[in-house]
């Protein structure tokens, strides 16, 4: 359901994906708990089904997620023009900070203090993927066939090497034909208990 869109409301849009632009390390998947927390939480811009929504949809579009998050959440609440300010505010400190690295990155890259932090950050950020993927789980992970997919997907992608492309639009076309069958299998029943 689409709000109000005036100035007020879209510079609050802006601020709140700006502060978690410039305060969320790792961005991409390492954004989603923050993101949730952002949506749900303390904006109530979302529910956390929608949430999932929001990740199904983002995960499957090309781009990179939390900027697709962002733009869906932006649209859902104001239009166009609360997507493109919750986009611009979930971009503009990256942009900015790495443009700045770059110019800085060069001369300080080998210090041994600038190793050792980004290799406290890399481990951090591998620990907010996983509050993700536990987070998400235990809202998507509900029938012994979405477990089977799960681990199907792992399997495919983490071993096997399958493109995560390829995984998706399996899983989609799987998830249409159980739904089918459920359903066809409910029609039946149905029918015979009318008899």
């Amino acid at each position: 359901m689409k709000r109000a869109a005036g100035a007020r409301e879209l510079a609050s849009l802006f601020l709140a994906f700006l502060k978690l632009g410039l305060f969320t390390i790792g961005g991409g998947y390492a954004m989603i708990p923050q993101m949730q927390q952002l949506a749900v939480e303390e904006h109530h811009w979302l529910t956390d089904e929608e949430v999932v929504d929001c990740i199904a949809v983002s995960q499957s579009l090309p781009g990179i997620i939390a900027i697709n998050m962002a733009t869906y959440i932006g649209r859902k609440l104001y239009g166009l023009r609360g997507a493109v300010c919750a986009c611009v505010g979930v971009v503009l400190p990256s942009f900015v900070i790495i443009s700045l690295a770059v110019l800085v990155l060069g001369a300080i890259g080998e210090n041994p203090w600038v190793r050792g932090a980004f290799l406290g950050i890399k481990a951090a950020i591998c620990g907010l993927i996983l509050v993700s993927a536990i987070r998400l789980g235990r809202q998507v992970l509900r029938t012994p066939f979405q477990w089977v997919l799960m681990l199907a997907s792992l399997a495919a992608i983490g071993f096997a090497g399958i493109n995560a492309v390829w995984v998706i639009l399996a899983a989609a076309l799987l998830g249409i034909v159980y739904s089918s069958v459920r359903s066809g299998r409910a029609s039946g029943d149905n029918g015979k208990g009318a008899d």
